[in-house]
């Protein structure tokens, strides 16, 4: 079984809070990523948005385009309008070499708005889950037909946060649209990656890895907190950091011979948390648990 390891940008430089490392360069960003040991890198909203500048500054940095986020609205937004408002990035991402476009529906989110509790985000159940399941499944199609596979990524503040409404997702859709497993919103839904797993494993086609500071989260007061609240208490740090049993999650990777990239999406403080040393942390922890279970590295 052969993975990949990838790091986030969001360590550095938070595009939903700029006072987290926004005056960070993304020559700092990417130079770091590469020591630390990975070999991807995710898109941050500091990357050149042409294709030929963003190959050159990945190539310099002996980097691939592993994915990025695309703010995906397809629960107000008919089909037609949502692939023209997705063109650019998906052809952006078709010319560099993305292995996937990590899709998050945004509509009414409140992921990145600090003065919105987090239990004031839309339900899934709101919605007619049926028609989006047939959209999303059109949308996933067009992607592949661009070569760039959609991966769905559950989010906290969102409309698929929980595992009963991820479970929703999955049932009403077909095999084209792709699961992002995020251990760190997972269990901050109170989800059971085990079951996740088990379940859907034939679906999952990109793992963000981010671990969980228990005595942060057992503070979290979801009728007063916002998400970035939350962010900016330390609540998310990187694996081999906080709760999580990376063992067995990798242990659980094994079982379904998943294969692909592994990234470390772990949004701190870069002033309490240094991004370079955490992220090293991070690789570290990794690279034992996936060595133990003998999946072979690629760089």
């Amino acid at each position: 079984m052969e993975v990949k390891l990838g790091m986030s940008p969001i360590s550095w430089t938070n595009d939903d809070l700029p006072e987290l490392g926004g005056d960070t360069s993304l020559e700092t960003c990417l130079k770091e990523t590469r020591l630390a040991g990975f070999s991807g890198t995710e898109l941050g909203g500091k990357f050149p948005k042409n294709p030929s500048s963003l190959k050159e500054v990945l190539e310099e940095h002996e980097l691939k385009l592993i994915s990025g986020w695309y703010s995906g609205t397809m629960l107000n937004n008919s089909l037609k309008d949502e692939k023209i408002k997705l063109d650019e990035t998906l052809n952006l991402f078709a010319e560099v070499g993305a292995s996937v476009l990590v899709y998050g529906e945004t509509f009414n989110t409140v992921q990145n708005k600090k003065n919105k509790p987090l239990n004031s985000r839309p339900r899934l159940s709101e919605f007619d889950i049926k028609q989006y399941g047939q959209d999303l499944g059109d949308l996933a199609d067009y992607c592949l037909d661009k070569g760039v596979p959609l991966t769905f990524h559950h989010h906290m503040g969102t409309a698929v946060e929980t595992q009963n409404e991820i479970e929703q997702l999955m049932n009403s859709t077909r095999d084209s649209v792709g699961l992002l497993l995020d251990t760190g919103h997972l269990l901050f839904a109170d989800g059971d990656y085990d079951k996740i797993i088990s379940n859907y494993g034939d679906r999952i086609n990109h793992i963000h890895t981010k671990d969980i500071r228990k005595d942060v989260f057992k503070n979290v007061d979801k009728s007063k907190d916002s998400f970035l609240d939350c962010v900016l208490d330390g609540v998310f740090t990187v694996p081999g950091d906080g709760c999580i049993d990376y063992r067995k999650f990798i242990k659980r990777l094994k079982d379904i011979r998943y294969k692909g990239w592994i990234v470390i999406e772990a949004e701190q403080d870069p002033l309490k948390a240094n991004p370079f040393e955490y992220a090293k942390k991070g690789f570290n922890t990794l690279v034992s648990c996936l060595e133990e279970y003998d999946f072979k590295i690629i760089a």
